[in-house]
C-alpha cells in the first residue's frame, strides 16, 4: 500500500488542482440536500476541492487523504476560500469509521481498492453515517474500460449496480443511476466516461 501515496504525491505535484478546484458535478447536484451545521466526511478527499465546498455551504468538514501533497493543496484552497477543515493524513484502510458520527459521508472516485477492502470502506461508510443520513457515492462502471479514459483499471475494483444494490441492501437507496457522459474537471478528467 506504500506505493499508492507515492503515486497520488507524484500526481499531485503538479502546480494546478488535477481535477480542478470546482465541487464534483455529482456532489454538486445534491446541494439542496445539504444543510449549515450538518457533519460531513470527505473520503480520500484528494486536493479538497469536494471539503472545501461543503465546508462553504456551512457544513463541519472532516476529510481524509493518504497523499500528503493533496492535503497540503487541500488546505492551500481551504484558505483561499475561507472555510474551515479538519483535515487527516490516513489510508483509507487506517481510517477510524466512528460510529453514528456524520450526516452525511461522500466518496467520489474512491475505486482503487480491491473488493476485500472495498467491503471493509463500505461497512466503515455505512457505521459512520448517523441514522437517517446519506452517503453520496460516484464511480467508474465496467464499461469504463473499454473508454480507457482513466479509473482502475481492475475489472472488480469498478462498480456495477447489483454490487452497490448488494453491499447497500440495508439502506434506502434514493438514486442510483449510470450513464455515460463527458466530465470536465480540471486537466485530470476531461473525458466520456462510464459511471
Amino acid at each position: 500500500m506504500d506505493r499508492v501515496p507515492i503515486l497520488w504525491n507524484e500526481r499531485y505535484s503538479r502546480p494546478d488542482y488535477v481535477f480542478g478546484t470546482e465541487p464534483n458535478a455529482f456532489l454538486a447536484s445534491f446541494g439542496d440536500l445539504f444543510t449549515p451545521g450538518q457533519t460531513a466526511l470527505s473520503v480520500a478527499d484528494g486536493e479538497g476541492r469536494n471539503s472545501v465546498w461543503l465546508a462553504s455551504r456551512g457544513l463541519q468538514v472532516t476529510a481524509f487523504d493518504a497523499s500528503e501533497v493533496g492535503l497540503a493543496k487541500a488546505k492551500a484552497l481551504a484558505a483561499l476560500k475561507g472555510v474551515s477543515v479538519d483535515y487527516w493524513l490516513a489510508a483509507i484502510e487506517d481510517w477510524e469509521w466512528s460510529p453514528d458520527r456524520f450526516d452525511v459521508v461522500v466518496a467520489i472516485f474512491i475505486q482503487f481498492a480491491a473488493p476485500d477492502l472495498r467491503r471493509r470502506i463500505f461497512d466503515g461508510m455505512k457505521r459512520t453515517v448517523k441514522p437517517g443520513g446519506s452517503i453520496l457515492m460516484q464511480g467508474y462502471r465496467p464499461e469504463q474500460l473499454a473508454f480507457g479514459t482513466g479509473g482502475p483499471r481492475e475489472p472488480d475494483q469498478l462498480y456495477t449496480r447489483a454490487l452497490l444494490e448488494t453491499a447497500f441492501a440495508d439502506f434506502e437507496i434514493i438514486r442510483l443511476v449510470e450513464h455515460d457522459s463527458a466530465l470536465q474537471e480540471g486537466p485530470g478528467r476531461r473525458h466520456l466516461g462510464a459511471y
